[in-house]
Formats: C-alpha cells, sequence, structure tokens
C-alpha cells in the first residue's frame, strides 16, 4: 500500500491575520484523497476552529517543530515567516498566497535550498478548470462584502431610504470603483442594504455587470480602455492616470461612501481617489480603501489598517487585509481553494510537478533548485 503524503498546516504568524490554511471538514475530504494532515497547535483557533476540532476530522494537532520537520507539503494562508522559512528543507513543497513578487529574495534562497514554492496569487484565472483553485476571487468576495459592511457600521446614516413617523430619511449615495470580484461583491452587498449605488471601472465591459446588479455606471469622458485580452485591467500610463483622477473628483466629492477594490497582487495600486477629493466630502462621509497597504493604496493618504477621521469629518478606513476581519467564512472557501490544488498535484500517491501542465506552468514559481517564474527570477538578481 503507498504511503500517504503527509501535509502540515502552520499557525499564521503574520499581525492580525485570523484565517487557516484548511478547516476540519477540508480534512476529512483530503483524508479520503490519500493526504494525512497534520495542525500546528492552535493554527485555527483565531478563525474559531479548534483543535478538538481538527483531531475530530483526522488530523493530527503536532508542535510547529515537529511538523516542519514531517511534512512533505507545507500548507499556509501568507508566506511563512523567517524562523518556519529556515526550518524549510530540500523536497518539500510550500503551498500559499506566497506573494512572490514582494518576497523575491526569499525565494531566490528558498529555491536555491531546493524547496518547492507554489503561490496561489499566480494561478491563471482565465483556466475555467482552475476555478475551484482561485482563491484571490474567493478571498476579494469576502473582502467586498465585508467592505460595505464596514462602511455601513462607520456612516452615521441609514444606508437604505426610510420612512417612519419621525420622517423619511434619503438613502445613502454610495460609489465603487473597480469592478472586479470584490468591487461587484461590494455593489451587490450596498444595493442589498438599499443603497443608490455608482460603480466605475476602466474596462468599458464591467458596465454590463455593474447595471446588472443593479447600479448605475459612472461614465466618464475621456477616459482610454484599459482592458486587456484576458479581461484584466492594464496598467494605465501616467497620462491616462491623471485624466482619471481629475474625471473621478466631482463624483467622488458627492458621494456619502466611497470603497475602492484596485489591488494588483505584489505590486503597488493604482492611484484612485485625490486627498482634493476626499476634502470635498461631506462631512459625515466614509472612504474604505480595500487596497491599502505599505505599498501605497487607492486613496491618497490611507494607511493600511488604519483609521482616522479627517480634519472635515470624512472617516478614511484603510482596509487592506478584510477576509482576516471575516476568518471563518474566509477561511472555509480558502482551505476549498487549497484543498483543490493539492489534489491537482497529487499523482499516486506523490506530489508530482509538472509546468506542462497550464496550472501548474502558472503557480509553480520554484523547483527543482531554480526559480521558475521568469518574472520573479528577474526580481530577484
Amino acid at each position: 500500500m503507498a504511503t500517504a503524503v503527509i501535509a502540515g498546516v502552520l499557525r499564521e504568524r503574520a499581525p492580525d491575520e485570523r484565517r487557516v490554511a484548511l478547516i476540519p471538514d477540508a480534512v476529512t475530504r483530503l483524508k479520503k484523497a490519500g493526504v494525512e494532515i497534520l495542525v500546528e497547535t492552535g493554527a485555527g483557533a483565531a478563525a474559531w476552529f479548534s483543535d478538538a476540532d481538527y483531531t475530530a476530522a483526522g488530523a493530527e494537532v503536532v508542535p510547529a517543530e515537529e511538523l516542519l520537520r514531517r511534512a512533505e507539503v507545507v500548507l499556509c494562508v501568507g508566506p511563512p515567516d523567517a524562523e518556519a522559512a529556515a526550518a524549510l528543507r530540500a523536497g518539500q513543497t510550500v503551498i500559499g498566497l506566497l506573494e512572490p513578487y514582494r518576497h523575491q529574495d526569499i525565494v531566490a534562497e528558498l529555491a536555491e535550498r531546493g524547496v518547492t514554492l507554489v503561490s496561489l496569487d499566480l494561478l491563471p484565472r482565465t483556466l475555467s478548470r482552475a476555478q475551484s483553485m482561485d482563491a484571490l476571487t474567493s478571498q476579494a468576495s469576502v473582502a467586498g462584502y465585508k467592505a460595505v459592511l464596514l462602511a455601513a457600521d462607520s456612516y452615521d446614516r441609514y444606508f437604505p431610504m426610510l420612512t417612519t413617523a419621525a420622517g423619511t430619511s434619503k438613502p445613502a449615495v454610495v460609489l465603487v470603483l473597480g469592478a472586479g470580484v470584490a468591487g461587484l461583491q461590494a455593489i451587490a452587498t450596498a444595493r442589498r442594504l438599499g443603497a443608490v449605488v455608482s460603480g466605475y471601472d476602466v474596462r468599458p465591459a464591467a458596465k454590463g455587470e455593474i447595471e446588472s446588479l443593479g447600479a448605475k455606471y459612472l461614465e466618464l469622458e475621456g477616459i482610454a480602455d484599459a482592458a486587456t485580452e484576458g479581461g484584466y485591467a492594464r496598467q494605465l500610463t501616467d497620462e491616462e492616470q491623471q485624466v482619471l483622477l481629475r474625471a473621478l473628483e466631482d463624483h467622488v466629492a458627492r458621494a456619502d461612501v466611497v470603497i475602492t477594490t484596485a489591488r494588483v497582487p505584489g505590486r503597488k495600486p493604482p492611484p484612485l481617489v485625490t486627498e482634493r477629493a476626499v476634502q470635498r466630502m461631506r462631512s459625515g462621509s466614509v472612504v474604505v480603501d480595500m487596497a491599502a497597504s505599505d505599498l501605497g493604496g487607492n486613496v491618497e493618504g490611507s494607511e493600511p489598517d488604519k483609521t482616522a477621521v479627517l480634519e472635515n469629518g470624512v472617516t478614511l478606513i484603510g482596509a487592506g487585509n478584510l477576509p482576516s476581519v471575516m476568518a471563518t467564512a474566509a477561511s472555509t472557501a480558502y482551505a476549498r481553494n487549497i484543498s483543490a490544488l493539492l489534489t491537482h498535484l497529487l499523482h499516486e500517491g506523490a506530489v508530482r510537478i509538472d509546468t506542462d501542465d497550464e496550472i501548474q506552468a502558472g503557480v509553480v514559481v520554484a523547483h527543482a533548485g531554480a526559480v521558475l517564474n521568469t518574472t520573479v527570477a528577474g526580481g530577484a538578481k
């Protein structure tokens, strides 16, 4: 009988990261696929999954040192911290949202040591057979939903129009910038709460998606079509960016709530809202920047994981890691994604790397002592 692959689930150590790579239900499914699961002590606690839950599902709960020694495959949400990375050895495979563009030196070091790195954030999202593995989409959907709830909680008026004995309240005017998965989920959620919603994206094809959710598409004059062949948005030139910022300013100033969703994995987010536009907003308005990170954000002046009430009474929220705020839902979705990818890599009871496979060609960053992704390899030199 073939020996089962041993996969280990690390506890996330990044500040404020509450997600976990596998939930107990996923452990049960993977065991049926021939995978034995080790879970680091306390790995799921922040997402409300206890060690006892994992044990009941058939996992073995162990300390980090033992997990890293025994596991052939290491599963994580974000990149392993320095201590975990130092313990990784040749022949092990690490699967997670590894952000290789931001951690090129670590990628190069681990590749040289013979560690195989598989990054879900590089998944070819245009492949229909890869949809079950699409962690960026699943996490963006959670983030878009939570962004609206966060905005509604910070907005001191009603979102829907309400008629009561005390009078009628006007509905909130919500503007969502970016109509990818996060943006469309934000639009749908704001609509469910009764707001008057407008949306915008630099890809004209997004108009139909925005309008299908009952929102108004923001028509801007003189803006170039930024759609690529794959349906994603290309980077705007500096001149195009300035035209867009000027065109958006009046619309931002008139909104009660602005939610920006334009993220580029591992890269600086595009600017969408200027400080001047925020200064023109009414007192009591709310801006949620879902792209806020140490690389910058969509909103000038936003800071990651920080909420500030500005001098003009506008609340500016840097909310770059909203999936972690909804850790249970986000972990449940992510566990399906990482399980699907791990299962895809298994052949005859072992992980087999085959970069002729379209999915693996995208996600395998390093293998057999080399960085395979040419963009990451170029940046790591």
